[in-house]
């Protein structure tokens, strides 16, 4: 698309140029820690608090490091891998940045 193209918002009702849209979706997407700190993919997460894993049997102790983390479409989850446990999601509420 170029500058000169426009899309309809259904939200407003308006025709919008498309790079006003996409740099409203680009923003929307920006995923926060507990702390409010941004993350990205590839970050390293520490847990705030306890957390039991439910289907692996065991509980995630407060300051675990979670490395290499991976975003999601949903801002408030991320994907990662503990050392028992693949394919862990875990709530953005329940992590800081390290």
């Amino acid at each position: 698309m170029s500058d000169d193209d426009y899309i309809y918002d259904e939200a407003t009702g308006e025709w919008r140029p498309a790079s006003e849209i996409a740099a409203e979706k680009a923003a929307a997407n920006v995923v926060h820690d507990a702390a409010g700190n941004v993350l990205a993919d590839g970050d390293s997460v520490v847990l705030i608090k306890d957390l039991k894993v439910k289907g692996a049997g065991q509980t995630l102790k407060q300051g675990t490091v979670i490395k290499t983390i991976r975003l999601t479409d949903n801002p408030e989850e991320i994907d990662c891998r503990h050392d028992a446990i693949k394919g862990l999601v875990l709530r953005t509420e329940f992590v800081r940045k390290r």
